[in-house]
This record gives C-alpha cells, structure tokens and sequence, in this order.
C-alpha cells in the first residue's frame, strides 16, 4: 500500500539497477544467470571493500578473472556497455515527473560508461553524479552527499530510488526518504531503514510524488 502523495524537492535514483536492466547484460555475457550473478556478486564485493574510488572498468575485469571467467569476458561486457537497456516503464514514468520535480541520479561507474548509460535511459537529469566524479562508490556517503549538496537540498527533501539493498541502507543512514525497486523481489536485510515503499516496478512511483499521472501505455 502507497503512503499519501508527498511533496520531496528532490527525486534521485540508482542508475544500473533503478532504472536501468543491468543484469540481462551482464548475464548475457557471463553466458548464463547464475554465472552472471555470481561474477556480478563478485565485483560488487570488490566495489564495497575499494574506499576511495578505484577505476570501474578494473574492477569488472578482476571480477571475471577471480570468478574464473577471464579477462576477456569482463572487457567485453565493457565493449558491449552501449548495449544497455532500461527497464520497460523507466521512460513513462521519468516522463512524467519531468518537469514536475528536479530529478537526480547517483550511479557506481566510471564517468565514460555512466555517462553512456545515462543516454540509454533517454531523459536529462538535473544532477548527475557517478563514482569516479564523487571519489567513492555507494553506499559510501560521498556520492550522496555530492548530489544532494548540487541539488542544494537537506536529506530529508529527497527521496531516494533505490535499486539495490544497498542504496537502501546507504540512503536511507543519510535520512532520505527510500523507495525501493525491487525487481527480484529480494527480502528485506535486518536493520534496514524503513522504507517509505518497496515495488517491483517503478510506476508506483506515481502515487507517492504528488499524485503524479503517467500516461496509459
């Protein structure tokens, strides 16, 4: 059940699972799910053990080359970045808030491959910050408090999409209000914060920020 539509001065969102359907590429190139989501597990224990910012594309290919996959399979999944997609209502449902509520992304990438993904989801953001600018991956606060202080706004302003439990921890410690798209449908980890909804859609989304209408398929 939706909380009452609420005013936030602010919408930021993870990029490569909050609006955009990473895992079919990564899967895709592993050469099956559950070697995709192992290799994908992987570099997300790289990424969270790193501190400062250590250079994304690195990462992903030291993450093949420990899961046994190779080198080459890490750089492929690089060369095929462009390959990207978002989810099917991320588009409609950006669409509509446009305009209505600055909106903002946050995003564990390079600059080059963040900003190549950012362009698969088709709409200009008021603020964009990426790991590699920030200095620091999520849920490091760095990236948050970067977008947050560009968008010249308190946490308690924003509210936060998450895609992963993750940005729901990290967000949420900073005192931003999270939705949580969960399109796998994970459980919830143990001392989370609460969350002011969990969907495994982004259309929700419309009964949460001011009511906002989105358009019938």
């Amino acid at each position: 059940m939706n909380p009452d539509p609420k005013h936030y001065d602010a919408v930021i969102f993870d990029l490569l699972t909050g609006l955009i359907d990473s895992w079919t590429l990564w899967n895709a190139v592993a050469g099956d799910p559950d070697t995709g989501k192992r290799w994908r597990h992987h570099y997300l224990r790289l990424t969270y053990g790193t501190g400062d910012y250590q250079p994304y594309e690195n990462l992903v290919v030291q993450a093949a080359r420990e899961c046994d996959l190779g080198e080459a399979v890490g750089r492929r999944l690089i060369e095929k970045w462009d390959e990207l997609e978002p989810w099917p209502e991320a588009e409609s449902v950006l669409s509509a808030l446009k305009g209505q509520v600055p909106l903002g992304v946050v995003t564990n990438c390079s600059e080059r491959l963040g900003r190549m993904a950012i362009a698969r989801v088709g709409i200009e953001f008021d603020v964009t910050v990426i790991a590699e600018r920030a200095g620091a991956y999520k849920p490091d606060p760095r990236p948050y408090h970067m977008a947050l202080d560009e968008l010249s706004i308190a946490p308690e302003q924003a509210l936060f999409v998450a895609g992963s439990v993750f940005d729901v921890n990290g967000a949420g410690a900073l005192g931003m209000d999270v939705y949580w798209h969960n399109r796998a449908g994970l459980p919830c980890p143990e001392h989370a914060p609460a969350l002011i909804a969990e969907h495994r859609s982004l259309e929700p989304l419309a009964g949460i920020i001011g009511g906002s209408k989105f358009p019938s398929p």
